[in-house]
Formats: structure tokens, sequence, C-alpha cells
């Protein structure tokens, strides 16, 4: 029995797609985007009759900024008026600096939205140069200060790893100037080059070794900056973590709307389709059934190693390992706390800063022993 589920919007509009970009979005017209949001609010409002409470609602594209406020600001009513919002409820909006200003943060902040997610990804305009952002460090920082104007005190921002041209001493840069605005999140990612992506027809390839001693620098520096470093790519400063990504890495319930959306529920994994026009064609979105009753132990050790706090030998048993391959997969992870991959303790097992840039293979080998 669900007790509670979030909410995902994804808009899937940019006004120019970066070249590392491998996500749905598309360009658009203020006509579209007015038929896209009654089309989002027609498939919200076929879940009128399930009376969850939500804990948390998030905007995320695309860039969710280049829809009028009007619009952003009547999905998230229909949302209000279809699910239980919790009082305290995270609502977040993604947002790039080049798309804001003071009038339109205001507006989305007193419509209730009360954490935004910005996309600066660098404070070197050589860097945002090279990764075809259409804002610059300048801004970013505008951006970062009228939210605080606008009456946001939870805010995130991006940062890339791995960026041509970027240096370590580059990347630090950024990190310090992130650290001395009012930002209590910071998300930080490599780059990563996918097939299909202008990126990868013309040839860029980050180097993993230097992504790799970057990413320890930038662990080691936010980390004297106040930033907990909770989830392999994430870092908070007084306690604000990101509580609706900590939803997806506990694996708990979450409804996803608009095309390429995602959503999780009932032992079910299920995706929509990546056509904005088929979308708004519709009378309410269409999923498919991804996966059938997911395997929750594996999903268990997944997510969780993403986690700081790792996962837990009763973890474990809850979601259906035996007391055998309890023991194997302690086994193993004292093997790799020798290299100081992971930490064991008495209650379980969670992957060091080191451990982080090796989780796919550690994931792997964990999830192998079950």
């Amino acid at each position: 029995m669900i007790n509670d589920i979030s909410v995902y919007v994804h808009i899937p509009f940019c006004e120019r797609k970066c070249g590392y970009c491998s996500f749905y979005s598309a360009p658009s017209d203020e006509q579209t985007r007015a038929a896209y949001a009654k089309a989002l609010c027609r498939s919200i409002g076929s879940y009128r009759t399930m009376h969850h409470e939500c804990p948390s609602v998030y905007f995320g594209g695309g860039t969710p900024t280049v829809m009028e406020s009007e619009s952003l600001i009547m999905v998230l009513d229909k949302i209000r008026e279809v699910f239980d919002l919790d009082d305290d409820a995270e609502l977040t909006i993604e947002a790039n600096p080049g798309t804001v200003d003071l009038k339109k943060l205001t507006e989305l902040r007193e419509a209730g939205f009360n954490r935004i997610s910005f996309g600066v990804q660098s404070l070197v305009d050589e860097e945002l140069s090279a990764l075809g952002r259409i804002h610059t460090a300048a801004d970013a920082l505008a951006a970062v200060n009228d939210a605080v104007k606008a009456g946001f005190d939870n805010i995130s921002c991006d940062m890339m790893i791995g960026i041509p041209k970027q240096t370590s001493g580059s990347m630090l840069y950024t990190a310090d100037r992130l650290s001395e605005l009012p930002v209590s999140h910071i998300s930080a990612y490599m780059l990563s080059v996918e097939k299909g992506t202008p990126f990868y027809e013309t040839g860029v390839e980050p180097d993993d070794e230097l992504q790799a001693n970057m990413y320890l620098d930038l662990c080691e520096r936010l980390e004297k900056k106040g930033f907990d470093h909770y989830e392999i790519s994430n870092f908070a400063r007084n306690g604000k973590v990101s509580r609706h990504n900590t939803r997806y890495w506990k694996g708990e319930s979450y409804l996803g709307f608009g095309p390429s959306a995602h959503s999780y529920y009932d032992d079910e994994r299920r995706s929509c389709d990546d056509s904005t026009d088929q979308y708004i064609k519709q009378s309410v979105q269409h999923d498919t059934v991804n996966e059938l009753f997911p395997d929750k132990l594996e999903e268990y050790i997944m997510l969780g190693l993403r986690l700081s706090e790792g996962i837990f030998f009763n973890g474990l048993r809850i979601y259906g390992a035996s007391e055998e391959t309890i023991e194997s997969i302690r086994k193993k992870a004292l093997e790799l706390s020798a290299y100081g991959i992971c930490t064991v303790t008495d209650t379980g097992i969670a992957l060091t800063e080191a451990g982080f840039l090796a989780s796919n293979a550690v994931i792997g080998e964990f999830i192998d022993l079950c």
C-alpha cells in the first residue's frame, strides 16, 4: 500500500540544446508550450482518485523556465488540486540562468516553488562557451542573487567536471565562487559524452584520469566549505539535501508526467514515449510498463550505495537476502576496504569517495553475489 508519492514533471523545451545533452528536449513556441501545459494538467487530473500525500514535486527538463510563468503555475496548481501536498512539501524547479529574471523568479516563488536548481555548470565563460550554454558567468551569479531577492532560501547549483579546456584550478574556482553565494546545495556531474550528441559526433572525449582527480579535489574542497557529501554527485550544507531525489535513491514511489518521464509505484516501473507532439494530442498520458516487480534487493544495493550512508545488513535481510549472501557481501566488502574503496561496520557497508569513482564495478560485484 503506497502511503505517499512524489511527482516529477518533465518540461521538454530548451532555447538551445547543449552539445553534450542526451536528454529528450525540443525547441518550442508559445502556442506549443501552452498546449503542453494543458496536456500535463489533463494527465495529472486523471489521478484524482489516488488521494495520496505528496512530499515533493520536481519540475525538470529540458529547461522548465523556458515556459511562461502562467503555464508553470497552472500545472503546479493542478498538482495541488489532485494530490495532498504536505504542508512542508519540497517544490523544486530547474532553471537555466539565461531564462530567468527577478520578475519571473518572484512569480514562481509566490506561486509556491520553494527550491530552485540552477544549471550553472561553470563560472568560467570560456568553459560555458565550450559547452554551448546560453548564459554567462555573470548571468549565473545574477540569477542566484535574484532568486534570493525573490524569496528562495533553498538554492541548488549544478556544476560539471571534465569540460573541454577546464583545469582542476578553474573547476575549483567555480566551486569556490558557488560556495561564497547563498547556495545550500551543489550537484557535480562528470561530463559524459553519449552517442548521438554533437559532442560524440565531433569526437569530444573527456580525460577519465583528469576527471577522477578533479572529482576528488572537489570533494575535499566542498567539505572544507561546509558541504556534506551525501550522494555520489550531490553535496548539501545546513541539512538541505534534495528530498525529492533522495526518494529515488531510497526506492520510494513517484509519478512522472511528460514525454520521456518515468514512474515507479505499485511494483511497476513505467515510462512515457518521448514525443511532445503525440503527448499534446493524447487525452491523457499513455505509459509503457518497462518492468513488473523489479528485484528490490538488487535495487537496494544499486541505489543505496550511491548514498554516503550506504547499505545496511538489516536492509539486505528486509529485501530477501539470505544470511549466506549477506556474509558473502560482507567478505567482499572487507576485501575492497583494504584498497580504500569502502568502509565496513557492524551494521553495513558504505563506499568511500574513491569507491564512488568505481561505483558501477563495485555495485556489480555485490549484485553478482545475490
